[in-house]
Order: structure tokens, then C-alpha cells, then sequence
């Protein structure tokens, strides 16, 4: 029954609704407002009957005049709200729709309409597209070359009062040092291994010891590498190897005009073939063991008027000396963090009648992207020349710097 009688009421309302509606339009009535009363029913929530909208809303707006009106068309909106919420509550029959089951609204489009048929229809929006050609994709270069260039320039100062109890001499010293890495590309070229390496080390220190020159030379070392490799197997390649050192300037010993080196003299070139073990991990470690069996090593002294090239294991009065014998060579790279590195280098060389072999190592101990503290140790054994009383065949050198230090790093 009291579903005729709200069918009966909206029903009646709607036509008071149209008629009132018409009567206005035709005595110039001033225009009724719509209500929500008249819409379909359509479910979309449900919310609990509010309190206090009228005080809030004037706290809202914070209205300094008459807000009537405000209380007036809220308390509105509240009662039509409950109306259709406890209409659709007592005659769910009566809903049209459900907000929730609602299908999705149709694509935008543009409208046409045919009076004939008396129909509406959607079609597509017209999307005007420029001619444009679309853009070409990048080729990216290759680059079978790959480049690491570092400098460094490192000094050591020390100044000691002539009355200090140790005694002692003020010096400053300076270290220079160029390294230049230019490898090939596995990435590109993983059956190939062709490293080469360049370095050279010049170091300066004052000196009052010496009462003909007010420097010494402490460091003077270029030194060439070359490994040309195969892969085998895994990380082993067959491979040939080449490596040259010599150094550039003069120098003497102290208090006397007796030269003890200068440029080719000494000079050192090894050839050899065998096999080579390459293993890398990223840039933080990286491992190389070079082992040739089969190897030329060449001795040599350009000056040896002013030189004694027995010093460097070669015969009085010639200026070069050529064996074979085998060599292996070990190369050692280990980044803890960004700021300390080792490398290691370790090389070995015998005609099985005398070893020589370098140990060397480099600890960089990085401050800030510009700033280095260097720690640099030479263990050196040579049976190729004299024996020294206190040192027998062995020579060490060490060096602790602090300097400044440029990277850079290009592919080609």
C-alpha cells in the first residue's frame, strides 16, 4: 500500500511540477527552482542523518553578515537528502539505479543527430595529426678502445733547526707520476685480451749533503707493458708479452761527478709467450698472472764511458747483454672504497743462472676527489750484479707522499 501511495505522490508532484513549470513560462511568473525531489531514485551511499551543518557552515565562510539564507538552503539540502534516502530505505523497489553498478560512461566523442530517425549518435573525435616524421633512433657509438689517464704531483717537506738533538738536513721533495691504461674492449671482443700500460715516476729532493748539486734524483722509472692474448679457456688466453723500463735523466753520486744512471742506461726489454690468467670484478678488483715459459730479456747501457754497466749485470765493456730464460709477471688491483686502493705488481725474470725480480706496491689513501696520501714500496732482488755487503742482493726503496692526483677516463 504504501508503495501506490509514494508512486501516487511522486507521481502527482511531477505533474504540479510541469504544470507549474508551464504556467510560469506563460504568465511571465518569475522561474521556480528545481528540487532533487523530483530526480529518479539512484543508490550511490548512504549517510547518517548530520547535525550542526548551519554552525559549521557559518564557521566555514566565517560570514560577518546575515548568514539566514546559508542556515536556510542547507537545512534544505538536509531534509531532501533524508527524504530520498528513507524513500529508497521503505521502497528499495523503487531505485532505479545503482551509482555502483552503473556502466562506464561512454568515450568522448562528438554528437550527431538524425531527425528522421529520431535518433542521437557518438562518433569518434577527429584528432588532426601533423605530418611529422618520426624521429630516427640514435645509433649508439662503439667504442673498442677504452682509456684511463691519471696524474699526480706529490711532495714531502721537513724543516729542522740547526741545534735540533738528532741533527738532520731541511729537504723538500717532490713526485711526479703519469699513468696511462689503453685496453681493449672484452665487452665487444671477449676472445681477445690486449692490455697496455704506461707509467712514469719522477722524483726530486733537496739536498745540502751534496756540496756540487743542490738536488738529487730519487725517481726517475718509465716503464712499457704489453700483453696481445687469445682466449683458451675460460679466463686463460695464449698470449705474448712485452715490457720496457728505462729512465730518462742523469744522476750522480753524492759529492762526486761519478754517473750512475742517464736515458738508456739502464735500459731493460723482455719478450716472452706463454699463457695469461685475466679475472675482473667491476672496477674494485682485478687479477692478471702472465706466466712465459719462453723469454728474451735484453740488457742494455747506452753510456758506458761514464757508467759501469757491470752495475746492471752486463759485461765490462759492452753495452748490451741478451738471454733467454722464462718470466712471469703478477698484477694486483684491490679497491676497498672509494677513498683506498692497493695495486700490487710483482715481475720475475731467470736464465736459470741468476733471478732477478720487482716487487712493487701502491697504497692510495684518497682525501676528497683532488687530494691523495701515497704509499709507495720497491723490494728489488738481483743476482745479475755484485753482491752488497749489507744488503747482499736485495735493494728496497719507500716512499710516503702527499699531493694532489687528476683522473679521467675516455673510450674510443
Amino acid at each position: 500500500m504504501k508503495t501506490l501511495t509514494l508512486k501516487a505522490c511522486l507521481t502527482t508532484a511531477v505533474i504540479s511540477a510541469m504544470s507549474l513549470f508551464a504556467a510560469a513560462s506563460d504568465t511571465g511568473m518569475p522561474d521556480v527552482e528545481p528540487s532533487m525531489l523530483y530526480a529518479p531514485l539512484v543508490y550511490d551511499n548512504y549517510t547518517p542523518a548530520a547535525t550542526g551543518h548551519n554552525a559549521r557552515a557559518s564557521r566555514l565562510y566565517n560570514l560577518n553578515a546575515g548568514d539566514e539564507w546559508l542556515q536556510d538552503a542547507i537545512s534544505e539540502a538536509d531534509r531532501t537528502r533524508q527524504m530520498r534516502q528513507r524513500a529508497m530505505i521503505e521502497n528499495p523497489q523503487l531505485v532505479a539505479y545503482n551509482a555502483n553498478l552503473l556502466p562506464e560512461a561512454p568515450p568522448e566523442g562528438v554528437i550527431a543527430s538524425d531527425p528522421r530517425q529520431g535518433m542521437l549518435s557518438v562518433a569518434a573525435p577527429q584528432v588532426a595529426v601533423d605530418d611529422v616524421t618520426p624521429p630516427e633512433t640514435p645509433v649508439l657509438p662503439v667504442h673498442h678502445w677504452l682509456h684511463v689517464f691519471s696524474a699526480s704531483l706529490q711532495f714531502t717537506q721537513a724543516y729542522i733547526s740547526g741545534n735540533w738533538y738528532q741533527g738532520g738536513e731541511n729537504n723538500l721533495a717532490l713526485l711526479g707520476s703519469i699513468n696511462w691504461n689503453c685496453n681493449l674492449n672484452q665487452d665487444l671482443h671477449p676472445n681477445w685480451l690486449f692490455n697496455n700500460a704506461l707509467s712514469y715516476k719522477l722524483g726530486l729532493a733537496t739536498t745540502h749533503g751534496d756540496s756540487i748539486r743542490k738536488y738529487l734524483i730519487n725517481e726517475d722509472n718509465f716503464l712499457f707493458t704489453s700483453q696481445l692474448g687469445y682466449k683458451a679457456v675460460k679466463n686463460w688466453y695464449y698470449s705474448a708479452m712485452l715490457q720496457f723500463t728505462t729512465q730518462f735523466l742523469n744522476n750522480y753520486k753524492t759529492n762526486t761527478r761519478t754517473m750512475t744512471a742517464a736515458f738508456l742506461s739502464p735500459a731493460e726489454l723482455n719478450i716472452g709467450l706463454g699463457m695469461t690468467y685475466n679475472y675482473k670484478k667491476a672496477d674494485d678488483r682485478m687479477f692478471t698472472l702472465a706466466i712465459a715459459p719462453i723469454s728474451y730479456n735484453l740488457k742494455y747501457c747506452r753510456n758506458i764511458t761514464d757508467i759501469d754497466p757491470t752495475r746492471f749485470g752486463i759485461n765490462a765493456g759492452h753495452h748490451s747483454k741478451s738471454t733467454v730464460g722464462s718470466n712471469f709477471e703478477a698484477k694486483w688491483l684491490w679497491r676497498f672504497n672509494p677513498h683506498v686502493m692497493i695495486t700490487s705488481r710483482l715481475y720475475m725474470f731467470t736464465n736459470y743462472e741468476y733471478v732477478q725480480g720487482d716487487w712493487e706496491n701502491t697504497f692510495d689513501f684518497n682525501i676528497g676527489k683532488y687530494l691523495t696520501t701515497q704509499l709507495y714500496t720497491h723490494l728489488r732482488f738481483d743476482r745479475s750484479r755484485a753482491r752488497d755487503d749489507d744488503w747482499n742482493y736485495w735493494q728496497f726503496k719507500e716512499i710516503l707522499s702527499l699531493g694532489v692526483i687528476y683522473r679521467f677516463a675516455t673510450v674510443n
